[in-house]
């Protein structure tokens, strides 16, 4: 078993680096080229930190999820509290120009931040699942790094952490942006995951899956994809308009408008041939899709 490395300041993050006390509790900027024989290959490190890496000049095998994933130069990844990571075969040029951000999350409480962190679902990604960034992306993002280094070696005021916050924003944001040129300029292995897990539910439920293991989870898909839940979902967003939990949604509602145009299948034996425990949670799914109720919507096809 690999030794487990726990990381919980900033602090201590600089005194395992070898580095000077940081500059500011909370944050701190790191070049790439100071993990130089610092970081054990194989070892485990466990996080209580927020981390937005690029790598440059940095030559590795990250694994955190389930995952690993053999970075490019010009790749960065988002690390969030409560995540590990193992680094393998590492290799870094002493000229590497790759920077990591750490901080840690009492910079953001009780923030605007703060409350928006959840809205940017990359932290959550898999690590095969990382951005990979333009020479123009990269000029973009390090020069907000620079900022926030800057600011922050300044004597630290009633104005530091405000604008330590927006500036951290603002690179989050444009890595929104920067994510959505991704998902576009991939928008043909997109579709071709949009197929796959289409065909996923067609047989899924095709099997006696539905009846062992009940109404797919965006995780269990994800698993069978080989995707983070998160990064499923964000990619069926940008290329249906619906989240992934939206669209399996839609699948069963599809799929119980057919069997129910059977004719001879009861309303329990449907919500139960679906995957639903209980069948008052299938007639409320239907309800707040179609506007109708199951036995509602029967009753109106039989007529025809």
């Amino acid at each position: 078993m690999s030794k487990v490395n726990n990381v919980k300041s900033i602090t201590q993050l600089h005194r395992y680096l070898g580095l000077p006390s940081p500059l500011h509790p909370l944050i701190t900027v790191i070049p790439q080229s100071t993990f130089q024989g610092k970081v054990e290959s194989g070892s485990t490190y466990a996080f209580e930190l927020y981390q937005i890496s690029l790598k440059q000049g940095i030559e590795c095998t990250l694994s955190y999820g389930r995952n690993a994933y053999d970075f490019d130069d010009g790749s960065m990844v988002f690390i969030a509290p409560g995540q590990s990571a193992v680094v393998s075969d590492i290799e870094i040029d002493p000229n590497a120009a790759g920077w990591t951000i750490a901080f840690h999350p009492d910079l953001i409480s009780r923030s605007d931040l703060g409350e928006k962190m959840d809205r940017y679902t990359f932290f959550n990604y898999e690590s095969n699942e990382s951005l990979h960034l333009s020479a123009k992306e990269i000029e973009l993002a390090t020069d907000i790094a620079e900022k926030i280094k800057s600011e922050y070696t300044q004597n630290i005021d009633r104005h530091t952490q405000s604008l330590l916050q927006s500036n951290l924003e603002l690179l989050l944001n444009y890595c929104v942006r920067f994510y959505d040129r991704q998902f576009y300029v991939r928008a043909d292995l997109n579709r071709d995951y949009l197929g796959r897990f289409e065909s996923f539910l067609n047989s899924y439920y095709l099997s006696n899956k539905p009846l062992e293991k009940g109404v797919p989870t965006v995780q269990y898909c994800g698993q069978e994809l080989g995707l983070s839940p998160y990064y499923l979902s964000d990619l069926l967003k940008r290329e249906t308009g619906k989240t992934a939990l939206e669209y399996i949604h839609l699948f069963l509602i599809e799929k119980a408008k057919s069997l129910m145009l059977e004719g001879n299948l009861s309303i329990t034996q449907i919500a139960c041939d679906l995957g639903f425990e209980y069948p008052q949670h299938f007639s409320k799914l239907f309800k707040s899709k179609t506007g109708m109720s199951p036995r509602s919507f029967k009753s109106s096809q039989m007529k025809h």
